[in-house]
């Protein structure tokens, strides 16, 4: 696959009247979430390609949206350092989380724990039980703001990012640090895992490969001229997207970090005219959203 992707815009779909930051889709599902300064949750129905309604309204600004799998929940992480747990589907308020102060920057699940966790802007993890919505615990990761979760796929470990360039890596059955270790030189803004190693990005526009148990440097790549501000892999082991501040998104090799595939305005795609600030890939879907108010599906072939 990785040699020959093709690369088409599906759609652009229009709505939003202030910058999208976060985007979130159901399992196996036609709809997509979209959030960011306009104060509202939105969906988009994709077998027309259009906006179907708004989910719901909210204070203030929408940092990360999470679909948890296997229900119709969707967790909604706030400026305001509020977590909302929303049904989707009767479009009830199931849960409302606040942390103690400060932004929330990203939520991420441990299905095999049944247990959800937010970090934020004070550099504090919270980790709530999806069975009972209860606060199961709090815990300081950093002396700053921590804007990146990712959990390894065998969901034994988790590895933050924090706002110094320091990457912290967790055990997460007892939430213990295992390692910590400086790695960018600006905040660390986007984190996966990948087979044995966490793929990094930061605002110092760099790319890092790090062996998972020790964090050592295996490669080191400019990928983009700006932030790294989001990587996804769709589930596959070889390859994986990156979207940043410089308008762009891109498809790299994981095994050397070779570039496959520049999607910008400069190669004649249609995309983004601001900074792509977050996206998802769903099988053979690409999904990128925008300071330009913009929401853009790619078909991958």
């Amino acid at each position: 696959m990785q040699n020959n992707i093709e690369i088409t815009l599906e759609a652009t779909l229009a709505g939003h009247q202030n910058p999208i930051f976060t985007l979130a889709q159901p399992n196996n599902s036609q709809l997509l979430y979209t959030a960011g300064n306009d104060k509202g949750v939105v969906i988009w129905d994709l077998e027309k390609m259009a906006f179907q309604k708004l989910l719901c309204k909210v204070g203030s600004s929408v940092y990360v949206l999470k679909a948890i799998p296997n229900t119709n929940l969707l967790a909604i992480g706030m400026r305001s350092g509020q977590v909302l747990l929303l049904d989707s589907t009767d479009q009830t308020l199931v849960a409302n989380w606040k942390t103690e102060h400060g932004a929330v920057f990203s939520i991420q699940i441990l299905m095999d724990k049944q247990e959800m966790i937010a970090i934020g802007e004070e550099g504090y993890a919270y980790v709530w039980d999806l069975r009972t919505y209860q606060l199961l615990y709090r815990f300081k990761i950093a002396e700053t703001t921590v804007r990146t979760i990712a959990v390894s796929n065998d969901q034994q470990q988790l590895a933050f990012g924090d706002k110094n360039g320091v990457i912290h890596v967790y055990q997460a059955d007892d939430y213990q640090e295992r390692i910590k270790k400086q790695i960018h030189s600006m905040p660390v803004t986007s984190l996966i895992y990948m087979n044995n190693h966490i793929i990094s990005g930061g605002r110092d526009a760099q790319l890092f490969k790090l062996e998972s148990n020790n964090l050592d440097t295996i490669q080191q790549i400019t990928p983009h001229m700006f932030t790294v501000y989001s990587i996804d892999n769709g589930g596959h082991d070889d390859i994986f997207a990156t979207a940043s501040r410089d308008k762009t998104w891109k498809i790299w090799k994981e095994k050397d970090l070779t570039l496959l595939k520049n999607v910008s305005r400069d190669r004649f795609y249609d995309s983004h005219h601001l900074s792509i600030n977050a996206m998802i890939w769903n099988k053979d879907r690409i999904f990128t959203v925008s300071d330009d108010k913009l929401v853009k599906v790619w078909k991958l072939s």
